[in-house]
């Protein structure tokens, strides 16, 4: 069979190559099956990141707030690891990563709300319009995703990444990339190009579940495309929370 590469590691092309000779006809990925676990996932973050905005958005000390966020990214990025690398997990573990980063999410989303009031409805309402907008644009096919668009979004994927891992790892050696994480000019341009890169991993997101279904992969597989769909949506949340915190400041 073959996929289109995606530049989100939980829809590399081989996640869907290896089980291709085990495979029932009749219990089969579909788009809607992925649409609705993937509406399933965004209920179980909004829940969870409900759950702590009630317990802190109007308390006066924020005492544990960084157990729900450090817990929740810290577990889930290893929940993340095991459905990549398990991915028939997927129909069970998926579904307690949405919990997990809601959580994170939801103290995240309480920190940035009290600096910079508004400011989380908004990262909402722009991540629900592009996430609509390029859908619309994808089905009514103005987006080609040719291996030339590929390779751009996955080097760029990449190329950002590896910003982000030597920022965390030199914040270690009192050491930052300048700029980038400030609200100057270069930071915002910055943060442009970030969430524009996110927004574009979505329409390679949905091209590939839409190959995959086409090539009938097993049935479980809809979780695992819904879990890298929540992967690259969250993403996209915290960059417009980022940008959108630049702008402000």
């Amino acid at each position: 069979m073959a996929f289109y590469r995606s530049s989100n590691p939980a829809l590399k092309t081989e996640s869907f190559e290896s089980d291709s000779s085990l495979i029932d006809l009749n219990q089969t990925m579909t788009i809607q099956g992925t649409v609705a676990k993937t509406a399933l996932m965004g209920v179980l973050v909004f829940a969870a990141a409900l759950f702590v905005w009630y317990q802190y958005i109007d308390a006066e000390v924020l005492r544990g707030i960084e157990l729900f966020m450090g817990g929740g990214f810290l577990g889930g990025f290893v929940l993340a690891l095991v459905i990549i690398f398990k991915k028939k997990t997927a129909p069970y573990l998926a579904p307690v990563y949405a919990v997990l980063e809601g959580l994170a999410l939801g103290g995240l989303s309480v920190l940035m709300e009290l600096r910079f009031p508004g400011i989380v409805l908004q990262a909402i309402l722009l991540t629900m319009g592009i996430l609509f907008g390029l859908l619309f644009i994808y089905r009514a096919g103005l987006i080609k995703v040719t291996e030339n668009f590929k390779l751009m979004v996955a080097s760029a994927t990449m190329g950002i990444a590896l910003v982000y891992l030597v920022s965390f790892v030199g914040s270690f050696f009192d050491f930052q990339i300048p700029m980038i994480h400030e609200g100057g000019t270069i930071g915002i341009i910055f943060s442009l190009v970030v969430v524009a890169i996110a927004s574009l991993n979505l329409v390679m997101d949905f091209d590939f579940i839409e190959e995959a279904a086409e090539n009938k992969v097993p049935k479980y597989m809809e979780w695992y495309g819904a879990f890298g769909l929540m992967v690259t949506l969250i993403w996209l949340y915290i960059e417009i929370l980022r940008l959108l915190s630049k702008l402000r400041d």
